[in-house]
């Protein structure tokens, strides 16, 4: 089996369990509370790389320890409450779409935050994509002549804040922790996000929920599928990404995430027009864009 064939399937089996999560968070609505879903989500991936993570917490240098966890919060945590959230009163198709911003705050995070040297094509990219993140939140109002909602414009903005912490974490994983193996920085970090996301379980009453409810055991599955799925074995699958094609390829899994939460939506019988494929379209180019190397880059950098 070649190496090729290999990324590729794993790159299609990311799509599918990406671009599922969304509705898995959908589903989990049923019987939990957003903060409950986001926390037994990211306590269900750190528990199932705790076993990991005792094997490679020696392997982390003392030093880069606190920004290993920081990952976590940036990277997990907090994106987490921030998706489960807004998923309360979006699509799920929608919250696929925004997430395709995410390269978009990479290179945006990179320039204004750690002084990176971007080529304009880049920048152009990042404008190109804000662009159709505007025409997404403003053409179906103008087209159906409805008034400006801000509660709605509120939690679209949680998304675009998620993908913004994405942006931060990955430079952060990629100016301070270089050289450290990235499934030791996978495992060892979420595996200490057990600890936050148990108090919030606890606190949120997860433990007195009436677990004999059908809507909470669906909700339960739904979320520690999300957890096991969307974040423990999907974040493993990407760094084997990474590391058999590089990251330019890696990346250009952003692309079909969009794709597989906009045909769950179809599926659910959400109201999807021409507006969102087209906005879709803009800001995947906007992501093109911002990503295309420069010729003289290598293809595994």
């Amino acid at each position: 089996m070649s190496n090729k064939f290999i990324s590729w399937s794993i790159f299609v089996i990311l799509c599918l369990i990406w671009g599922s999560s969304f509705k898995l968070m959908h589903d989990s609505q049923l019987g939990l509370s957003a903060a409950q879903i986001a926390a037994l989500r990211i306590f269900s991936a750190g528990l199932v790389f705790v076993p990991f993570a005792v094997f490679h917490f020696s392997k982390i240098p003392q030093k880069k320890l606190g920004i290993v966890i920081l990952s976590a919060v940036f990277g997990n945590l907090l994106p987490a409450f921030l998706f489960a959230e807004a998923i309360t009163k979006l699509d799920s198709s929608l919250a696929g779409i925004l997430n395709s911003l995410t390269p978009i705050c990479v290179v945006a995070v990179g320039i204004f935050f750690f002084k990176d040297k971007i080529k304009s094509q880049k920048i152009l990219g990042v404008f190109t994509g804000f662009i159709g993140l505007v025409l997404l939140t403003v053409l179906p109002m103008i087209l159906e002549n409805k008034s400006m909602s801000f509660s709605n414009m509120g939690y679209t903005l949680l998304i675009v804040v998620a993908t913004f912490l994405y942006g931060i974490n990955v430079n952060m994983v990629g100016h301070y922790l270089k050289g450290l193996n990235p499934i030791h920085i996978a495992t060892v970090s979420l595996a200490f996000m057990t600890i936050p996301a148990g108090i919030i379980l606890w606190q949120q009453g997860f433990f007195h929920l009436d677990f004999k409810e059908i809507s909470v055991q669906e909700s339960v599955w739904a979320s520690v599928g999300l957890g096991i799925g969307g974040s423990a074995i999907a974040t493993a699958l990407f760094y084997i990404l990474v590391q058999k094609a590089g990251i330019l390829f890696a990346s250009l899994v952003t692309y079909g995430i969009p794709f597989i939460a906009l045909l769950w939506g179809l599926y659910d019988h959400e109201k999807i027009t021409w507006v969102q494929p087209l906005c879709l379209g803009i800001i995947l180019f906007g992501v093109y864009l911002a990503n295309r190397p420069d010729k003289k880059e290598s293809n595994t950098v």
